[in-house]
């Protein structure tokens, strides 16, 4: 099966409240496809109708071939799902865990639980409770639960939220382990840098799937256009900022850190914004281009 997923127009009302709007989208075997946007943008919502967990107000969407509506069961048995909220027990310990859900699929092989818990380096803490693990152990043992019965399709929300940022670097690591085994991953996520290591991103906003596509493409197609950082003397910043704000060419501007990221429109160059620093000494500006973010083509995307 080549598409493992497809939605047609699916669309969630709560009440007057329109959280998903009509988002039509593939997911191919094999990938892993980021779901980028902002808490409240639809992510869970799409990932809970994909599940059979809420029906969908409009539209229509298959998984792994089945229908969302009707065969809501016999995706629940296929696929693997980490929840935003860890699903775990905490008075149990690791693998009465892993033990019970994997009971909850009928697969009875210790051995190869052993062998789950020691790809994800748990094994030494089988016997703790789940409730006294950190964070990032809590994580690697909820993907624990959601791989036990080997599904083929892998749906992630939200996984690496609140874990510090080498706890997530690791847990991608063990996301492209599934894949290159077979598996396809669906991911949803808020932070930006964390989409580039997904080969398709879908970026969400209000509930409207606003682009889809790998992040290089995004780049050169949602970004209207040249993305720089301008770094500004000792108290020059905000009123860099203003300044930026209302020069002509300059599409958008904002506070990166310690500096500022301005996107202007193609035909600008460093010579019209330096001009239009002048006021706070241009030749103390450093003024570069830069390659733009996800963030760059997220805020234009959702600001457009």
């Amino acid at each position: 099966m080549d598409t493992v997923i497809e939605t047609n127009a699916l669309t969630k009302y709560f009440g007057d409240f329109c959280a998903v709007d009509g988002v039509t989208f593939e997911v191919r075997a094999g990938e892993v496809l980021g779901y980028l946007g902002p808490n409240g943008s639809g992510k869970t919502t799409t990932i809970r109708m994909l599940l059979g967990l809420l029906l969908p107000t409009q539209g229509s969407a298959k998984v792994l071939g089945y229908d969302i509506v009707r065969d809501s069961e016999a995706i629940r048995e296929r696929v693997g799902y980490m929840s935003q909220k860890f699903a775990l027990y905490d008075e149990l310990t690791l693998w009465e865990n892993l033990e019970f859900y994997a009971g909850v699929y009928g697969v009875r092989d210790r051995a190869y639980l052993e062998e789950t818990l020691a790809r994800l380096d748990l094994m030494e803490l089988k016997g703790e409770l789940a409730g006294d693990l950190p964070v990032g152990w809590r994580q690697r043992l909820a993907l624990g639960t959601a791989i036990v019965h080997r599904p083929k399709l892998l749906f992630l929300d939200e996984p690496t939220s609140g874990v510090d940022p080498t706890a997530r670097r690791d847990f991608w690591d063990l996301i492209y382990e599934f894949v290159e085994e077979g598996v396809t991953a669906f991911v949803t996520t808020h932070y930006m840098d964390e989409a580039e290591y997904c080969g398709r991103v879908g970026i969400m906003s209000s509930g409207r799937l606003l682009a889809m596509d790998t992040p290089s493409a995004l780049k050169e197609s949602a970004l209207p256009g040249l993305a720089w950082d301008v770094v500004a003397p000792e108290g020059g910043l905000l009123p860099a900022l203003g300044i930026l704000e209302k020069t002509p060419g300059v599409l958008r501007a904002g506070l990166a850190g310690d500096h500022l990221r301005a996107v202007t429109e193609p035909g600008i160059h460093e010579a019209d914004l330096r001009r239009a620093l002048e006021a706070l000494g241009g030749n103390h500006v450093q003024i570069g281009r830069v390659e733009p973010t996800l963030e760059d083509v997220f805020l234009s995307l959702a600001q457009g």
